[in-house]
């Protein structure tokens, strides 16, 4: 296939939405013909609305009903009506993403002076063996010269173009031209860009690759799993599939859900540290609990108020409201909740000053105490008892080599730190991983790996439990990145896509203890090679560029 061929392939003609045309914005960036259709239009909305009134003015003066109408006054009527969808199409759409997307209406989301693309779409800009044309079709050109002369803002690309996957590959050469770097390595093909519109990412221009590794089974409350890890550091999956395999030849692992809760702390100012503290002992007063619950609760099926927990700080209110959010991770839909009673709480507080939805008393995506004791999302313990043979020929280790490390290096060694919910040897490797597989926030690993892992010898010293007891895991098996394919995949491997109909909450709670048992397999591993010296060895042998992966498997064996 030439280039032209591969021109014509990847830059289909694209129309807008309710036959708008696919250039982007009004101005120098329109051709002709379209500023003549745009001018018709309007004038078809100016003559139909003017007709209209005035008829309706006479039928008024007559007593005439309004709808009886004639033929042209229907001919008029569709007129308008076809005229306003056609300018609102063209016009309002773009209108409204610059407000929700910038202060500044002519300031582009992509870098300062925007530039435009040398590819033709598709084809053009599929990576470092991509052939470059010598020349874009004319229309993409055009477009390409809007976005560099700053006339066009590049985050219009998919709503004018109608086409995902060609604005990004335009975007993908504005950059390209504005830096003058190529994007060799980050491909462009080959992912579904229309999933990902609104919800998930702006402005894209490719998508990075991770491998995604399989830890398992992991046996867990009767069941087994096979958890998929997402990550570029060599021997995490390895380790934690070693601490799977110790855990399946004991017996398995077990676990519990002590809550299931999302939070969300607005701040509000009073005029008076008084006036604040009638507000806390409003909210917190039982009498008024159903009350608020009927307010919050009207926003979502599944969000149902908890909770709410105050605090203050001079004449600020923190309110930490807590709510179950069904399968979902919940962030938006507590908001909505929060919302709706602030305004409700407006009547009655009229000198309330709402300063922020968050107000960091959350708290969400940094660490805070107020999580570790209080829990948000899922908290979660997890146990298991490793069998003293195991321990020896799996792990590689002793029992009491392993408890007296655990205290002097997950305890001690955390206190000596000063670590905030940090007492232990690196849930966080185990929860991102999992997390950017099955498309949680990856920045919720803040919170959600807070984790305190303990290790005692038990049945006369001979065997090991382990436990980890992790109170802000925050995850959902629904909404944002869960619905992407490759994370959609990995939740139905682990048998929890999308929402449980027949319980509500279920999938994500399951979710949550996977989680917390693959952070258990991880601590296990990891602490037995510390006890038995071999992290260093393990790490340069494994953890470096290499061909030749077959003795990996002695980790897990």
């Amino acid at each position: 296939m030439d280039v032209r061929q591969r021109q014509r392939r990847v830059a289909p003609p694209a129309v807008g939405h309710a036959g708008a045309p696919r250039v982007l914005q009004a101005g120098d960036a329109l051709p002709l013909p379209i500023r003549h259709t745009n001018l018709i239009f309007s004038a078809l909305f100016a003559a139909s609305l003017a007709y209209l009134m005035r008829r309706w003015r006479e039928k008024i003066r007559s007593s005439t009903p309004l709808h009886v109408v004639d033929l042209t006054e229907i001919l008029s009527i569709f007129g308008l009506v076809a005229s306003l969808i056609y300018l609102l199409s063209f016009f309002g759409i773009a209108f409204v993403q610059s407000i929700v997307s910038s202060s500044d209406e002519d300031e582009d989301f992509l870098v300062g002076p925007p530039a435009a693309p040398a590819p033709s779409q598709c084809g053009l800009l599929g990576g470092a063996d991509a052939v470059v044309p010598e020349k874009m079709p004319e229309e993409d050109e055009e477009i390409v010269a809007s976005v560099v002369a700053g006339k066009v803002p590049s985050y219009v690309l998919e709503t004018r173009l109608g086409d995902c996957r060609r604005a990004a590959g335009l975007r993908r050469e504005a950059v390209r031209r504005i830096t003058g770097r190529q994007f060799e390595g980050l491909p462009l093909d080959g992912f579904d860009y229309a999933s990902i519109l609104g919800q998930c990412c702006e402005l894209p221009v490719g998508y990075v690759q991770l491998p995604v590794g399989i830890a398992g089974p992991l046996l867990l409350d009767g069941q087994r799993f096979y958890v998929p890890m997402a990550t570029t550091e060599g021997c995490l999956v390895a380790s934690t599939n070693r601490g799977c395999k110790a855990i399946a030849e004991s017996g398995g692992a077990t676990s519990v859900v002590l809550r299931d809760a999302m939070t969300r702390a607005p701040v509000a100012r009073f005029p008076t540290a008084r006036r604040a503290a009638e507000l806390k002992a409003f909210l917190e007063d039982p009498a008024n609990f159903d009350t608020l619950s009927v307010v919050f609760n009207r926003s979502s099926r599944f969000g149902r108020l908890q909770g709410v927990q105050c605090a203050m700080a001079g004449r600020n209110l923190y309110m930490r409201f807590s709510c179950s959010t069904g399968d979902a991770m919940g962030m938006n839909m507590i908001s909505k909740g929060v919302q709706n009673v602030l305004d409700y709480l407006q009547d009655d507080f009229p000198d309330m000053d709402v300063i922020s939805i968050s107000g960091n008393f959350c708290s969400d995506k940094k660490p805070a105490a107020v999580n570790w004791i209080e829990g948000r999302g899922k908290s979660v313990v997890c146990e298991a008892v490793i069998k003293e043979e195991i321990v020896k020929k799996v792990l590689k280790t002793n029992v009491q080599s392993l408890v007296e490390l655990n205290v002097i290096k997950n305890l001690a060694g955390s206190a000596v730190a000063g670590a905030l919910g940090g007492f232990n040897a690196h849930a966080s490797n185990i929860v991102t991983a999992i997390f950017i597989a099955t498309g949680q926030d990856p920045a919720q690993n803040v919170e959600s790996s807070q984790c305190i892992t303990m290790l005692e010898a038990v049945n006369d010293g001979k065997d090991l439990h382990i436990s980890v007891t992790m109170p802000s895991i925050e995850v959902g098996t629904v909404g944002g990145g869960t619905q992407l394919a490759s994370q959609s995949a990995c939740l139905d491997l682990l048998g929890v896509k999308g929402a449980n109909r027949e319980s509500p909450g279920s999938n994500a709670r399951l979710l949550a203890t996977v989680v917390a048992g693959g952070v258990l397999a991880g601590e296990l591993s990891l602490l037995s090679a510390l006890a038995a010296g071999q992290l260093v060895k393990s790490h340069m042998k494994y953890n470096r560029s290499s061909r030749d992966m077959s003795k990996a498997a002695s980790l897990s064996s």
